[in-house]
C-alpha cells in the first residue's frame, strides 16, 4: 500500500530518467492519467499509453531525451504539497516556476491542470508539483 501515490508516481519517473530508461510503467489512477496528459501536452514526455487490464491498470510512459547530448526533457520533478503539509494557492497567487520556463501542476475545483491553464480559468487549488 502506497501512502502518497503522486509522490510514488514522481519518484518512479525521476528514477527512470536517472537510469536513462526509455519507458516507465506506473500504476494508473485518474489523477495520474491527467498529470501524464499534462506532461505530454507540454512536451515533457514523448508519448503514453493507458493499459486498462487488471484491477487497477497501468500507464506506460515513453520518456523524452534530446538527440545528440541525450539530456532528459524533464530536469527536475519536485513534489510540493505533501500528505503531511498541503500547499494551496489562490488564483491571484499561482506559482511561476523558473519565470514561466517550467510548469506547476495543480488540483483545482475544475480538475487537474497546469498553472497557465489555472490562470486562464482564474481558479486556485492545491499545488501538486513543479516540473522543469
Amino acid at each position: 500500500m502506497v501512502i502518497d501515490p503522486i509522490a510514488d508516481y514522481l519518484t518512479r519517473l525521476r528514477n527512470a530518467i536517472k537510469a536513462r530508461h526509455l519507458v516507465v510503467e506506473v500504476p494508473a489512477s485518474n489523477m495520474k492519467k491527467r498529470i501524464t496528459e499534462i506532461l505530454f501536452e507540454k512536451g515533457y514526455i514523448l508519448s503514453y499509453k493507458v493499459d486498462e487490464s487488471g484491477p487497477q491498470g497501468s500507464i506506460k510512459i515513453a520518456l523524452k531525451y534530446s538527440y545528440p547530448s541525450k539530456d532528459p526533457a524533464i530536469m527536475k520533478l519536485e513534489r510540493i504539497s505533501k500528505s503531511g503539509l498541503r500547499k494551496y494557492a489562490s488564483a491571484s497567487r499561482l506559482p511561476r516556476v523558473l519565470n514561466g520556463l517550467g510548469i506547476a501542476i495543480l488540483s483545482t475545483s475544475k480538475g487537474v491542470m497546469s498553472d497557465k491553464e489555472a490562470r486562464l480559468h482564474k481558479v486556485g487549488g492545491e499545488v501538486l508539483c513543479y516540473v522543469y
